[in-house]
């Protein structure tokens, strides 16, 4: 088993909301992960070959997710403290409240609530820091994993897209860490979803 992984995210999903609840859940109960929360943008991976990337676009920030992506980042390296509560409060947000996360007051409104210093991520944002740590990220996880999707877990060299279906079930989490570097499983995947 191991401890350190890292867990791709865009606020879109909420398959990704899941995950990463329960993984903000199990440090906030003490488990022992070291984990890096890394974004992974569902519109750039979408968009066809011929349009520039989010990052070189000048309206990529208003492209479904990015902006929140963007305040994460900002959020997730210059103020961590707040990073799981902000992180989790976007996912909430979206997938809970129904909100529109393309809308910066609900972004701003969410920021407030989790105690993260507005004006300085909202500077760091235009300040285009964010975006570039966005290209870089979204770059690595893609070439050097062959990350399609949100939620991908990913331990040493090993790479896993994962849904899991009900929130809050540590355990559930713990079988996936623990699966993470069993290698000789390519795929399972149900043909249908009991229900």
């Amino acid at each position: 088993m191991t401890n350190r992984f890292t867990i791709t995210y865009d606020y879109l999903c909420p398959f990704a909301h899941i995950a990463n609840e329960m993984v903000a859940e199990a440090l906030a109960q003490g488990r022992s992960y070291e984990v890096l929360f890394a974004p992974f943008s569902l519109h750039q991976n979408s968009r066809a070959e011929t349009d520039p990337p989010v990052w070189e676009d000048p309206g990529g920030i208003d492209g479904p997710g990015v902006r929140a992506l963007l305040w994460s980042l900002a959020v997730r390296d210059a103020q961590p403290a707040a990073f799981l509560s902000f992180h989790i409060g976007l996912f909430n947000a979206r997938h809970d409240e129904g909100a529109d996360l393309g809308d910066v007051a609900v972004i701003r409104g969410v920021a407030s609530a989790c105690g993260v210093d507005v004006p300085e991520i909202e500077g760091l944002v235009r300040g285009g820091a964010p975006m570039e740590k966005l290209r870089s990220e979204h770059l690595w996880l893609s070439e050097e994993y062959g990350v399609f999707g949100v939620p991908t877990f990913i331990a040493g060299e090993d790479a896993v897209f994962v849904r899991l279906m009900e929130r809050h079930t540590l355990d559930d989490l713990e079988r996936v860490v623990d699966q993470l570097q069993w290698t000789s499983l390519n795929e399972f995947k149900r043909t249908r979803i009991p229900r």
